[in-house]
């Protein structure tokens, strides 16, 4: 019997796992110090978690990028993420780095309406095209956003030029059968309602599925998923598998505006 709590584990399969945290943290808060254009806690709605922080590009914005980080819908909040806007910030896009409500006092469905709420926010604030980038969690939260049924206002979902899922998460029934569940509250129904890969995309956004190849095997085929169901009603779709990168580290190439990562998020071809 497949245990599943091991095929949604990270840390305890990477080298120092336990040490990431700390390292993001730190690096965050460097460049949060040194980027003289930034605008901190910016409220989008009255819980003391639904802030977030704007990165602004140093010349006029060629348009909005916002990064919903991952923790399996239950940790950690825009602090640890600063640093990962600097690429994107580097060629002249505004980053927007959000904190959400955590399980057990959001459901997931409520998170991913907190999600549309926060990129309607910051539409107001930025003009242009929108890219939405998500790790983890925030893979999936950032696929919702194009699904048929997303709660993203039409006007804004018009605007959405690329989603960027790395490591997402696409298919939640599997979450199901952990025991992180007991804090998740999934059920069954919502587990269907929530999960990308068995849902509709909208026919305007191009989706780019970036994983490491020493990911845990689960994320790599929740990203397969996706592909198989999506690839061929979207305007593009790539699924990259980055060589030698895991999970934790698969993201850090945001920093660097040459990277591949970074490339394919603004739809430079390699």
């Amino acid at each position: 019997m497949m245990n599943w709590d091991d095929e949604f584990s990270n840390a305890v399969h990477i080298p120092d796992g336990a040490s990431y945290p700390s390292i993001w943290r730190r690096r965050a808060d460097a460049y949060l110090q040194s980027h003289a254009n930034a605008d901190i806690d910016l409220a989008y709605g009255t819980h003391p978690r639904q802030k977030y922080d704007l990165f602004c590009s140093q010349s006029e914005s060629r348009g909005l990028a916002i990064f919903v980080h991952g923790g399996f819908w239950l940790e950690f909040d825009k602090s640890y993420w600063s640093h990962l806007a600097r690429g994107l910030c580097e060629l002249g896009w505004s980053v927007a780095v959000p904190s959400y409500v955590l399980a057990p006092y959001a459901r997931i469905s409520a998170i991913t309406a907190m999600t549309a709420l926060v990129i309607e926010h910051c539409a107001d604030q930025v003009h242009g095209p929108i890219i939405l980038i998500g790790h983890s969690a925030g893979g999936h939260l950032v696929t919702r956003m194009v699904c048929s049924n997303s709660p993203l206002e039409p006007n804004v979902q018009d605007r959405v030029r690329t989603v960027v899922s790395i490591s997402g998460l696409h298919d939640l029934r599997n979450i199901l059968k952990t025991q992180m569940n007991k804090q998740l509250k999934l059920d069954f129904d919502e587990a269907l309602a929530e999960s990308p890969a068995l849902l509709n995309p909208i026919a305007s956004a191009n989706v780019v599925c970036w994983v490491g190849s020493l990911e845990r095997p689960e994320f790599i085929r929740q990203s397969n998923l996706l592909e198989r169901a999506w690839a061929s009603r979207v305007p593009s779709f790539r699924f990259e598998i980055e060589s030698g990168r895991h999970h934790f580290d698969v993201i850090e190439s945001l920093e660097d505006p040459a990277s591949s990562l970074v490339r394919a998020v603004v739809g430079v071809p390699d």
